[in-house]
């Protein structure tokens, strides 16, 4: 009886080890832990693309192919701070949910690898594909140090590689460099498109302080075609990262040319920031009429955005590194640094003869926030509001007003306050991050108001939209109008939103609504 019970209880064991084990595999196929579970440090945006570690700036080569949205970026893997380039590598399928992929390029003899773009070359006119199989050819920037540490004022030239399995691995051209470099410092950033009225390539990079555009058949032999901005726009810095493009007026058929350039420094409020111009290219060279500066973001943090290749939507989709080369080297996060903004939409309106281009979040990124609080109020003169919330740090809010003085302040338990105002008397919006957490990384961080110019925003009610996300802020006015982007360090979430009437009309607020956010790791 004894040794059946022994043998019975061995078989037990037995049986229990194995459907224990058993159970570990099952879970391990159906419920894998995420590789990116970890992404819970301090300042960690939730619904932002970031790097896994380390550090990053630029967004590169934009492009769909297969199904496939790539986002490629300036990438150093081994320190939080800038380092030898390379490109980092993530893909989505729906531009809200990414997965991290192994870096595409890396250094080599030749140089760190610096910003560019990539193209779907449909018809192999680069022979580095086939016609069943066409290749990605991405276009960057060689940088080569030695070269700059000598003295010499042609470090850097234009390269190119190319993917035969959507962008897996890449293969870099044997004869690099296919643009070379005649003695102009500051040479490079390369966005190429297909133009289809010239049935040819046209590349556009800067040349310090002022953009080139060069012509091509096959992606590999370049001729310059012109040059443009020597003499137009803000230059209180250098130009970087060119974008060219078509885009159609809103409601109307009448199509623009959008040329895109970024500066550092110069940007309105300090530091980095992207300037536009709307005119007409017609295969050589870019015309514009326009007078004023005008810039696609009037926050600190929306630097160096260029926009998607090969979308198949029709839509120009524009994504900006989410931060400023004032500080960027300084934010107070320790495993990564930086962050993209949301993709956004482009649209083109006019208005009397004047042509404005908006950006706004892409519509699909609606199905990450979840509504949890909704109301109307009215508030008298000198009236406030307190709106309780326990994560607004994670959150999207929205409401509309006809009113043009007003403020509206996140803080939290520890008296931190990041401050935003309506003023209809000097037709500014107001940004104010002085007391919002950690400022003092570096001293001009919190010392700067941000200002927004809103002469133009039509009567009637204003549409507001905010998006927070842990150490961002977004804020996007009457759809995309007008436009501010910050980075911001509160110690603690903000937990109450207050809004004070400060004219002496009473200040209506409509449709206000609290989402909280879902995260996308």
């Amino acid at each position: 009886m004894r040794v059946k019970l022994i043998y019975l209880f061995i078989c037990l064991f037995v049986v229990s080890i194995f459907s224990c084990r058993n159970k570990e595999e099952n879970n391990t196929e159906t419920a894998p832990i995420p590789e990116l579970s970890l992404f819970k440090e301090p300042y960690r945006p939730q619904f932002h693309f970031t790097p896994a570690e380390m550090w990053m700036n630029d967004p590169n080569g934009l492009v769909y192919h297969n199904g496939i949205y790539h986002l490629f970026y300036q990438y150093y893997p081994e320190d939080i701070v800038w380092g030898p380039m390379h490109w980092g590598h993530a893909t989505s399928k729906d531009l809200i949910y990414w997965e991290h992929k192994p870096i595409a390029l890396f250094p080599d003899e030749n140089g760190y690898i610096f910003s560019g773009s990539a193209v779907v070359d449909r018809n192999n006119t680069s022979g580095l594909g086939t016609p069943d199989n066409p290749p990605l050819v991405a276009i960057f920037t060689y940088h080569d140090i030695n070269k700059e540490k000598d003295g010499s004022d042609d470090f850097q030239t234009q390269g190119i590689a190319y993917s035969l399995d959507n962008g897996e691995s890449w293969t870099k051209y044997e004869s690099n460099h296919v643009l070379g470099n005649e003695g102009i410092m500051d040479f490079r950033d390369p966005k190429v498109f297909w133009h289809d009225p010239t049935q040819s390539w046209i590349l556009v990079l800067v040349a310090g302080d002022h953009a080139r555009f060069y012509k091509s058949e096959d992606l590999i032999s370049w001729n310059l075609l012109s040059e443009f901005g020597k003499e137009s726009g803000a230059h209180g810095g250098v130009w970087e990262c060119p974008d060219l493009f078509p885009l159609k007026v809103s409601d109307s058929g009448e199509e623009k040319w959008v040329l895109i350039i970024s500066i550092n420094p110069g940007a309105p409020n300090g530091g980095s920031g992207t300037q536009y111009f709307i005119g007409e290219f017609d295969g050589n060279t870019f015309t514009y009429d326009q007078k004023e500066e005008k810039w696609i973001d009037w926050g600190t943090d929306n630097y160096a955005g260029i926009t998607y290749n090969n979308e198949p939507n029709d839509q120009r989709i524009f994504v900006g590194w989410m931060s400023n080369w004032a500080y960027a080297r300084d934010t107070p996060t320790r495993e990564w640094r930086s962050a993209m903004t949301v993709p956004r939409s482009l649209s083109l309106n006019k208005s009397g003869n004047s042509y404005e281009l908006k950006n706004y979040p892409l519509d699909n990124l609606g199905t990450i926030f979840k509504p949890e609080l909704k109301k109307d109020f009215e508030l008298v003169a000198e009236g406030s509001e307190m709106i309780s919330f326990d994560h607004f740090n994670q959150s999207e809010i929205r409401f509309k007003t006809p009113n043009r003085n007003f403020e509206f302040i996140f803080g939290n338990g520890l008296g931190e306050q990041l401050s935003m105002a309506l003023d209809g008397e000097k037709e500014l919006f107001l940004l104010d991050r002085s007391k919002s957490g950690k400022t003092d990384f570096q001293e001009e961080f919190g010392k700067i108001i941000q200002k927004a110019p809103i002469t133009d925003i039509p009567d009637g009610e204003i549409e507001v939209r905010v998006l927070m996300d842990w150490s961002s802020v977004e804020i996007f006015i009457n759809n995309g109008q007008r436009v501010l982007t910050a980075q911001i360090f509160p110690n603690e979430n903000y937990t109450y939103l207050t809004f004070k009437n400060v004219s002496a009309e009473n200040l209506i607020i409509n449709d206000f609504e609290v989402s909280r956010a879902e995260s996308i790791w």
